[in-house]
């Protein structure tokens, strides 16, 4: 297992001071990518060999999100190597070590000159020690896009939207989509999963459902897409309505 401590910050919190989901996401993308650079396995290394690992699906479950100024400890292990694909583990756990968040992730490791899936190297695999994976409700993968959707106004990708592998990085998807989360929508959960990588300039169509269940939550799914409906991403948000301001 891998860990690193920190204290929530100003810029990482929302207009009632809590700590937002995108600012989850970076905290455990920077966890993974940590552990990678300690190991002697990161970026560089990749880019030697014209590898590159990427993002196929995302599931995060919310206790609740931590307040500014608040100590945490981020952590990440992966748990099982299965051809092209890596399986990794995340928490976040607040100072007496009670957890905040835990996510469940899948990545594919691409070759960068054929952009086709490639079975990481020996010494990629050996330098991990997988561990049991965390207790959690594991969601399926696939996201099912629903027929009746509310197109909206077209995004164009921006420089800003862009990570070091020059597509739009997983968190920016997540951050268009909850654009169109209902107001005061608390987010308890989140899966994303991630069909083709948009590139600069690429217009995405974001179509947007909401769906209300009977204990009262609610499901509210943003599909974006290219122009033509090819998906580029699908992402589901699971919440409730939360009129009172906290803090």
């Amino acid at each position: 297992m891998y860990s690193f401590e920190s204290r929530i910050r100003y810029s990482e919190t929302d207009s009632d001071g809590k700590l937002t989901l995108l600012s989850l996401m970076d905290y455990f993308q920077d966890c993974s990518t940590f552990q990678s650079e300690d190991l002697g396995v990161g970026l560089s290394f990749l880019r030697e060999r014209k590898l590159v690992w990427v993002l196929s699906s995302w599931q995060i479950a919310i206790d609740r999100l931590p307040d500014l100024g608040e100590q945490v400890s981020i952590g990440t292990f992966p748990y099982d190597f299965k051809g092209c694909f890596g399986f990794r583990n995340f928490f976040m756990k607040d100072g007496a070590g009670n957890d905040i968040a835990k996510a469940n992730s899948m990545w594919t490791i691409l070759d960068t000159e054929t952009f086709k899936p490639k079975r990481p190297p020996k010494e990629v695999v050996q330098k991990y020690k997988m561990e049991e994976r965390l207790p959690m409700a594991y969601a399926g993968r696939k996201i099912a896009v629903p027929q009746d959707m509310e197109v909206k106004e077209s995004i164009t990708v921006k420089q800003h939207h862009l990570d070091t592998n020059h597509h739009v990085n997983n968190a920016q998807y997540v951050g268009m989509a909850m654009d169109y989360l209902p107001e005061h929508f608390a987010v308890t959960g989140m899966r994303a999963e991630y069909k083709k990588q948009a590139l600069l300039h690429d217009i995405l169509v974001p179509c947007v459902q909401v769906s209300k269940e009977e204990d009262g939550a609610e499901t509210c799914v943003v599909s974006l897409q290219d122009t033509q409906g090819g998906i580029y991403t699908n992402v589901e948000f699971e919440g409730r309505r939360n009129y009172v301001k906290i803090g």
